[in-house]
C-alpha cells in the first residue's frame, strides 16, 4: 500500500503531521463549547399573547382561536396545539423535519401580524418565539437582607444591568420582590360630579406625557433644535394634570382622584431556607458555554460585592455548571480508565513495553484529532459526546492491534525492520480499512432519522466516527512508522510473563478442539445456538423499557397545589409548614428554593396565588447515602399528610424537553364531557401498578364570579356590553394610563379604584357604573353575578377541545404501565366523536424507537453491502452476518442481568453492535480464504485459521469492552445515559465473539458446500 511505504519512508514527515493536528486540536479544544447535553433544536414555534385580566374562555375565544385561525394554513405544520389560562395565551406549532424554522418563523409572524387587528383591546403584542426545551435558567443567585422593595430596587438598579451586560447572558429576571407603582385611585361619586369618565383620564395621562420635537430655528450659525418637554417629572405633575370634560369642565386630576407613589407585590413570593429573599434567574444565550457563563456571573457577583449596602447578602442557590463540570469530569475519568484497561491489555498479550507504547499513542492522538473535527462540526463538549469519547476508547486500538500484530509477526519470521513494517501493514491494511468502515457506516442511519433521538444521538454518532477516522488513519500511517523505528529486535517470549503464554497455548488448544467438535456435530451447533437465540426472548418482557435513563442530579422539584383561589398569603402559610418538614432534612439538602405565585425555577406552574413550586438542591452525591430518587419517595412521604394541599415531589428535569412520563390526551368538541372523561381515565390510570399522581388539566377548576351582562337593560342606559365590562376590567384590575420615568427607572401608572372598593363579592356587586350622561347606576342593575368553578386551563389541538390526563411511572417500566393503561382505556367506552392518544414520554419513545428500528435495518444492509464491496462476493458477507444473531443472548442477558430496562441508549448501543461483531468474523473467514488460496484444504484452513485469529480477536474484543467497563458500571455523575449503552455492547460484543469462533466455521462449511453444489449443477448444464 503506497500510503504505508509512504510513511515509512517519511519518519519525519509524518511526525511533524501529528504534531501539527495536536496542535490544531488542543487549539480547538479550548473553543468548543460546554453543556450537559447536545442542543436540541426542535420545528417548534410558539406565539405568546398577553391579555391581562380576562379569564380563560375570554382567552380562548377571543385571542387563542385567531391565532390559530391565522397560522393553520402555513405550510409544513404538523401540529397545532393552543393553552389558554388566565391572562395569557400560548399557541404551540410542530412543524415537519426539515422545515427551515427561520424562515418559517418570519411567515409565522407575517400570519399573525395580519391577526393582530382582531384580536381584543387590552390584549398584548403577540410574542413569536423559536421553543427551545433547554432554555432554563443556569443559575439562581438569592438575594437576602433589607425589605423586599429595597431589594428589589438594589437588583433592577445595581445587579440586573452589571449582570446582562457579561458575556453569555441573556438575560436576568427577578422573583420574589416589590415593585414601585403610582396608582391613581379615582372616585366615582367625584367623575360624576364632573362628568368625566375613566377613559378620559386614561387618555389625557396618555397623551400629557409626551416629549416632541417641533423643528428647529437659527442662532448665528448654529442651528438649534424646538423640543417641548412635556414628560411627567414628578408625581405632582401627575397630580396637577389637567382633566377637561365634554362639557368643557377643567379639574386638576388631583381633586377627583388620590394620586399614590406605592410599592405592589410582584406575582410571586420567593423563600430560600425557609427565608424571605429576592431570586435572580440568570439564562445564557443559546450559542454560550454555559460554565463560562456561569463562572463570569460568580466572578461578577464577587466583583459587586463591594459596592452593595452591606445588609444585602448574596448566596448562589442553584449552579446547573456544578453538574455539567462534575459530570465532565466523570467522563474524563472513564476515559482515562478505559484507555488504561486498553493499554494493560496490550501489555499482556504483546509483552512488550515498545509494541504496546506504539499502540498506545493512538489513543491520545485520535481524541485530540476529534476534537477539531468536533470543532469544525460546530459540536459541543458534553456529556454524550465525551461519553463517545469513552466508548470508542477500546475501539481506537483495534486497527492499530491488527497491523502491529501482523507486522510482529513478519519481524518474527526474520524481516528487517522496515520490511517487517511495510509488509506487514500492507498486507492488512484494505481488510482493517474495510473493517473500520463497516464499524463507521453504522451511524450513518443515526444521522439522518428524525426527532429526539438524532438531536441526542448525532453527535455522539460523529464523535465515535471522528474517532475511528483519526484512529484508523493513525494504524496505516503512524503505527508503521513507528514499528520500523522501535521494533528493533523480534519480540521474544518473557520468563516473567511466561504464565499467560502457558495460558494462551492452553486456551489455542481447547480452541481447536472445540472446532473439531463443532464441524463435526454442525447440526447440533446450529441447533443449540439457534435455541438460545430463541430462548433469550423470554427475558425480553422481564426486562422493559425506558425512554431516556434519567441523571442523579441532586436536584428536586416540589409542586404545591392548593385549592383554586387560595390566597398568596394562605399559600405562603402552607409552604412554611413545608419548610419545617425540609429542615429534617438539613444534612442533605444543601439549598430549598420556593416560589409562591409563580412557575419556580423551571417556569413550570400556572403562575397563581394557589400554587408554590420548590427547587431543592442536595448536597454532593459522595457526601450522602441515598440517591436523589431515594430522596424523592422520602420527601413524598413527609409531606403527604399535610392537609389542605396536593404536593408533588419529582426529580427535576434535565431539560431535554420531554414532557410527562405518561400523558393521556383527550380531544372532543365539548370540554363539558372530556372533562368527564378525563376523571374516569384518570380513575383508571390510578389502578395500574406503578401508575400514580394522574391528574386531569381540568382537575379543580378555579373559582370565578360570572358577569351576566343583560344587554337589552344595559342598551336602555346607554351601554353596551364592551363599555361595561371595560369599566369593571379597569375598576378592579386598573389600567395602565402612561410611564412616570424617575431617573433611569420607568414606573407604571396604574388608573384603579381605591383598595377598599374592591375586596369583597358586595363591592363587585354595589360598583357604579357610569353612563354616557355622567349619572351612576349599581352594576347588579343591568348584570347579574353568579359564582361558578372555572377552568384553569383550556387546551385546543388541531383547533378542537383538548384535555390530557398526566401520570408519574414509579416501580415499573415506561412500557409495560404504558401498555396495561392502554389495555385499561380500550375497555372504555368513548362517546362518539371523542378519542384517545398517548402522550409525554411514553409517545416519544415509541416514535423514537421506530426511528432507530428502520435506522438499525439500514446499518445492516450497509454493513453488508461494505463487506460485499471488500469481498467482491455476495456469500462471504453473507456468512459474516450471522455473527450478528448471538447479540441478542448478550444484551437480553447483560440487561437483565445489571436491571436496566431496554432504553434509547441501548438501541443505540445494538445499532453499534451492528458494525462492531462482524469485525471479528470479517478477520476469521478472511484468514480462512487466504490459506485455501494457499492450497489448504477447508477442514485445515478453518483448524489453522481459527487459532491463528483467536489471539488478536481476543484482543480487539478486551481493549473494547475493558474500555467500556468503567461507563458500564455507571461511575460518576451524569454516566447513567451512557450506562446502557455500554452494557449492550460489552455483553452483546463478547458473547457475539464466542459465537463467531464457534458458529461462523460451521456455517462457512454449510454455505461451501451449498456453493460447491450450485457451482458443480451449473457445470453440468454446460
Amino acid at each position: 500500500m503506497n500510503l504505508v511505504n509512504l510513511s515509512v519512508k517519511r519518519p519525519v514527515g509524518v511526525i511533524m503531521i501529528v504534531v501539527a493536528l495536536l496542535g490544531l486540536g488542543f487549539v480547538s479544544l479550548r473553543s468548543l463549547t460546554i453543556d450537559l447535553y447536545p442542543e436540541i433544536e426542535l420545528p417548534i414555534a410558539v406565539v405568546s399573547t398577553s391579555y391581562e385580566g380576562a379569564a380563560p374562555q375570554e382567552v380562548e375565544k377571543l385571542v387563542s382561536r385567531p391565532v390559530e385561525s391565522s397560522v393553520s394554513s402555513i405550510e409544513g405544520l404538523e401540529v397545532l396545539q393552543s393553552q389558554s389560562q388566565a391572562g395569557s395565551s400560548l399557541v404551540l406549532m410542530q412543524f415537519n423535519t426539515g422545515v427551515n424554522l427561520d424562515s418559517t418563523l418570519l411567515e409565522v409572524r407575517e400570519k399573525v401580524d395580519q391577526a393582530q387587528g382582531i384580536l381584543p383591546d387590552g390584549a398584548g403584542e403577540p410574542n413569536v418565539l423559536r421553543f427551545d426545551p433547554g432554555q432554563l435558567p443556569i443559575m439562581n443567585i438569592g438575594l437576602s437582607g433589607d425589605t423586599p422593595e429595597e431589594l428589589q430596587q438594589v437588583a433592577e438598579n445595581r445587579i440586573v444591568p452589571f449582570l446582562e451586560r457579561q458575556s453569555g447572558v441573556a438575560s436576568v429576571g427577578i422573583e420574589g420582590g416589590k415593585i414601585r407603582e403610582v396608582q391613581v385611585l379615582v372616585d366615582r361619586a367625584q367623575l360624576s360630579q364632573y362628568g368625566l369618565n375613566s377613559q378620559t383620564i386614561v387618555q389625557t395621562l396618555t397623551t400629557s406625557n409626551q416629549s416632541a420635537s417641533a423643528g428647529a430655528i437659527e442662532k448665528g450659525k448654529k442651528d438649534l433644535q424646538i423640543r417641548l418637554e412635556g414628560e411627567f417629572d414628578s408625581i405632582e405633575d401627575v397630580e396637577n394634570t389637567i382633566i377637561q370634560s365634554q362639557t368643557g369642565a377643567r379639574v386638576k386630576l388631583g381633586q377627583i382622584a388620590d394620586v399614590e407613589d406605592t410599592l405592589v407585590n410582584s406575582n410571586s413570593i420567593s423563600k430560600v431556607n425557609g427565608e424571605p429573599s429576592v431570586v435572580l434567574s440568570i439564562l445564557k444565550k443559546t450559542d454560550a458555554n454555559t460554565v463560562e457563563t456561569a463562572d463570569e456571573v460568580r466572578a461578577a457577583i464577587e466583583e459587586l460585592r463591594a459596592d452593595l449596602p452591606e445588609e444585602v447578602g448574596t448566596s448562589v442557590i442553584l449552579d446547573t455548571s456544578e453538574f455539567i463540570k462534575t459530570s465532565i469530569n466523570s467522563v474524563v475519568w472513564n476515559i482515562l480508565l478505559g484507555g488504561v484497561f486498553s493499554v494493560l491489555v496490550l501489555l499482556l498479550f504483546l509483552k512488550s513495553v515498545r509494541a504496546t507504547l506504539v499502540i498506545g499513542l493512538s489513543i491520545p492522538i485520535a481524541i485530540i484529532s476529534t476534537f477539531t473535527l468536533m470543532y469544525f462540526t460546530g459540536e459541543t463538549l458534553n456529556v454524550l459526546t465525551m461519553g463517545g469519547l469513552a466508548l470508542g476508547i477500546g475501539m481506537m486500538v483495534d486497527s492499530s492491534i491488527v497491523i502491529l500484530e501482523n507486522i510482529v509477526s513478519y519481524r518474527q519470521q526474520g524481516y528487517t525492520m522496515v520490511e517487517a513494517a511495510k509488509q506487514g501493514a500492507s498486507e492488512l491494511a484494505p481488510a482493517v480499512i474495510a473493517s473500520a468502515t463497516t464499524t463507521l457506516v453504522v451511524f450513518l442511519p443515526i444521522i439522518f432519522v428524525e426527532g429526539i433521538a438524532s438531536e441526542l444521538f448525532t453527535p455522539l454518532a460523529l464523535v465515535i466516527m471522528f474517532a475511528l477516522i483519526a484512529s484508523l488513519a493513525v494504524s496505516v500511517t503512524l503505527i508503521p512508522m513507528l514499528s520500523s523505528k522501535l521494533l528493533t529486535k523480534p519480540l521474544q517470549m518473557s520468563g516473567r510473563r511466561y504464565w499467560f503464554d502457558r495460558f494462551m497455548e492452553k486456551v489455542n488448544d481447547r480452541y481447536r478442539s472445540l472446532l473439531r467438535f463443532v464441524l463435526k456435530w454442525r447440526k447440533s451447533t446450529v441447533l443449540v445456538t439457534l435455541l438460545l437465540v430463541v430462548g433469550s426472548g423470554a427475558l425480553v418482557p422481564l426486562i422493559g423499557t425506558e425512554f431516556i435513563p434519567a441523571s442523579d442530579q441532586g436536584q428536586i422539584t416540589m409542586r404545591v397545589n392548593m385549592p383554586e383561589g387560595t390566597s398568596i398569603d394562605e399559600t405562603e402559610q402552607l409552604t412554611n409548614t413545608v419548610d419545617e418538614r425540609l429542615s429534617e432534612y438539613s444534612d442533605i439538602i444543601d439549598v430549598s428554593y420556593v416560589t409562591i405565585g409563580g412557575g419556580g425555577m423551571t417556569g413550570i406552574g400556572n403562575g397563581s396565588s394557589d400554587f408554590a413550586s420548590y427547587t431543592i438542591e442536595l448536597i454532593d452525591p459522595g457526601d450522602r447515602e441515598r440517591t436523589t430518587a431515594q430522596m424523592v419517595e422520602q420527601l413524598q412521604e413527609s409531606v403527604s399528610d399535610i392537609p389542605g394541599a396536593d404536593i408533588q415531589v419529582s426529580e427535576m428535569d434535565a431539560g431535554l424537553g420531554t414532557g410527562a412520563p405518561l400523558q393521556v390526551q383527550l380531544n372532543g368538541t365539548e370540554y363539558e364531557v372530556l372533562d368527564q372523561i378525563a376523571g374516569q381515565v384518570a380513575y383508571v390510570m390510578n389502578q395500574v401498578d406503578g401508575v400514580s399522581n394522574a391528574t386531569s388539566s381540568t382537575d379543580e377548576g378555579r373559582p370565578e364570579l360570572q358577569i351576566d351582562v343583560n344587554r337589552e337593560k344595559a342598551a336602555q342606559y346607554g351601554l353596551s356590553y364592551q363599555e361595561v365590562i371595560g369599566q369593571v376590567r379597569l375598576g378592579f384590575n386598573g389600567q395602565i394610563a402612561t410611564r412616570y420615568r424617575n431617573g433611569s427607572d420607568e414606573i407604571d401608572v396604574r388608573l384603579i379604584l381605591p383598595e377598599e372598593q374592591r375586596q369583597t363579592i358586595a363591592d363587585l356587586e354595589g360598583m357604579s357604573v357610569q353612563t354616557p350622561t355622567g349619572s351612576l347606576i349599581p352594576l347588579a342593575t343591568i348584570a347579574n353575578l353568579e359564582q361558578v368553578q372555572g377552568p384553569v386551563t383550556l387546551l385546543r389541538q388541531d383547533q378542537q377541545p383538548q384535555v390530557n390526563v398526566e401520570a408519574e411511572v414509579v416501580g415499573q417500566d415506561l412500557g409495560t404501565a404504558t401498555e396495561e393503561v392502554r389495555a385499561e382505556l380500550e375497555r372504555l367506552n368513548f362517546p362518539d366523536g371523542y378519542s384517545y392518544e398517548i402522550g409525554g414520554q411514553a409517545q416519544d419513545m415509541q416514535e423514537a424507537f421506530g426511528d432507530l428500528s428502520l435506522a438499525l435495518l439500514f446499518s445492516i444492509f450497509l454493513v453488508y453491502a461494505v463487506m460485499a464491496i471488500q469481498f467482491e462476493n455476495f456469500l462471504f458477507p453473507f456468512i459474516i452476518m450471522f455473527s450478528l444473531p448471538a447479540t441478542i443472548i448478550g444484551i437480553t442477558v447483560g440487561l437483565f442481568i445489571t436491571g436496566l430496562p431496554f432504553s434509547l441508549p441501548a438501541f443505540v448501543g445494538i445499532i453499534m453492535l451492528a458494525g462492531i461483531v462482524v469485525n471479528n468474523a470479517i478477520v476469521l473467514v478472511d484468514y480462512i480464504n487466504i490459506l485455501r488460496s494457499k492450497s489448504y484444504d477447508r477442514y485445515e484452513a478453518i483448524l489453522e485459521a481459527g487459532p491463528n485469529r483467536l489471539r488478536p480477536i481476543l484482543m480487539t474484543t478486551l481493549t473494547t469492552v475493558l474500555g467500556m467497563v468503567p461507563l458500564a458500571i455507571g461511575i460518576g455523575r451524569g454516566a447513567e445515559a451512557q450506562q446502557p449503552l455500554a452494557v449492550t455492547i460489552i455483553f452483546g460484543l463478547t458473547v457475539s465473539s464466542f459465537f463467531t469462533l464457534i458458529l461462523i466455521p460451521v456455517v462457512y462449511t454449510y454455505f461451501d458446500d451449498l456453493s460447491n453444489k450450485i457451482t458443480g449443477f451449473f457445470r453440468k448444464r454446460v
